[in-house]
């Protein structure tokens, strides 16, 4: 399995710096920060829906016997979220759809030995208390994830991809006619294109032993970003390329650093993502939010938390970022959402 060099565990936080006024840094581009999620054992990869009232994540249960994520929907203004997933396995990357009225996620609930899995997973954990040992976050392609349409309720849910191996990472094309996803269905983790009812499957990209993940379509959907770690193993960097499989472009070359979670802008000229120095294989890397200009390549830095800040997305009107954060690099990851100052 490829194990990706970034780190969400709180055991792996660096302690928080007294010498930082981090705070006064963000507060340039990042007002009125919030906390959306705190009844889980963690919570992260939330997505806003079409009219900017609701937000999908996944999340750990407390108590459930399941010790991963699950699929939820939470109402901003309230705060009461619902699970819209089967209970079981893995789920993760849910996606709405523009018009509002369905939902993707990928899962492993159908998984013959799900409950195996998920006990195994436990064991692991308790043993790791015991030991002390503290596990590098890796992500597992777990070969029995599919991509599933779903009603707003988790009903009517239906299999869209129905390919042996791992199929997830999905996201709409802003007419909601098309789904980008990553998928090993070819024996490598390469990027597909299918209609949103899951017909019409092609080939993105078609770059073997290597990973091409985290796919968004622009807002015109002309162009899609993703990371992959072609140029070295678990060094992910950042690419665009045409829709239509060409054009293919680099968008940064630094493989002392891991860039990921690239997240466009409505302009279509501006991404924010997520990235941390591995130059120095005696520090932990500690992940922070980026704006870029993926014309000119110019950044500019937003976050400056002593925890890891990830998977930035915009509110539908980019006038919001929602994030993954410990904020203080001692607790667990939660959802995080601010007012957006454009750098």
């Amino acid at each position: 399995m490829l194990s990706f060099l970034f780190t969400l565990s709180l055991l792996l936080q660096p302690p928080a710096s007294p010498d930082l006024d981090w705070k006064k840094a963000e507060a340039a581009h990042l007002k009125n920060i919030k906390q959306l999620t705190s009844d889980f054992v963690r919570a992260g990869e939330g997505y806003f829906s079409p009219d900017g009232k609701q937000i999908i994540y996944q999340a750990e249960e407390k108590g459930t016997g399941n010790p991963f994520y699950q699929i939820f929907i939470q109402d901003l203004e309230s705060g009461r979220y619902r699970k819209i997933s089967p209970g079981q396995g893995r789920t993760t990357c849910a996606f709405f759809r523009p018009d509002g009225k369905k939902i993707i996620f990928a899962s492993s609930h159908t998984d013959p030995e799900v409950k195996k899995t998920q006990e195994e997973e436990f064991k692991r954990r308790e043993e790791d208390a015991k030991t002390g040992r503290r596990r590098r976050y890796s992500w597992d392609f777990d070969p029995y994830m599919q991509i599933y349409e779903a009603d707003l309720d988790g009903t009517k849910l239906k299999n869209l991809t129905n390919s042996k191996g791992y199929n997830a990472e999905g996201s709409y094309s802003s007419d909601g006619k098309h789904i980008v996803f990553c998928s090993n269905r070819d024996g490598h983790l390469n990027l597909y294109i299918m209609d949103a009812d899951g017909g019409n499957v092609r080939k993105l990209t078609n770059t073997p032993n290597c990973y091409n993940g985290g796919p968004f379509f622009s807002p015109d959907g002309k162009k899609v970003i993703f990371r992959s770690d072609r140029k070295e193993k678990d060094r992910l960097q950042l690419y665009v390329i045409n829709s239509d499989g060409t054009g293919e472009k680099a968008l940064t070359n630094n493989d002392k650093w891991v860039y990921w979670a690239p997240y466009w802008y409505k302009d279509g000229q501006h991404i924010i993502y997520t990235a941390a120095d591995h130059s120095d294989e005696t520090k932990r890397p500690n992940y922070d939010i980026y704006w870029m200009n993926i014309e000119t390549g110019k950044t500019t830095r937003l976050t400056y938390a002593p925890g890891q800040d990830v998977l930035p997305v915009f509110s539908p009107d980019c006038t919001k970022i929602l994030w993954t954060s410990s904020r203080d690099g001692r607790s667990p990851t939660q959802l995080y959402i601010a007012d957006f100052v454009k750098p």
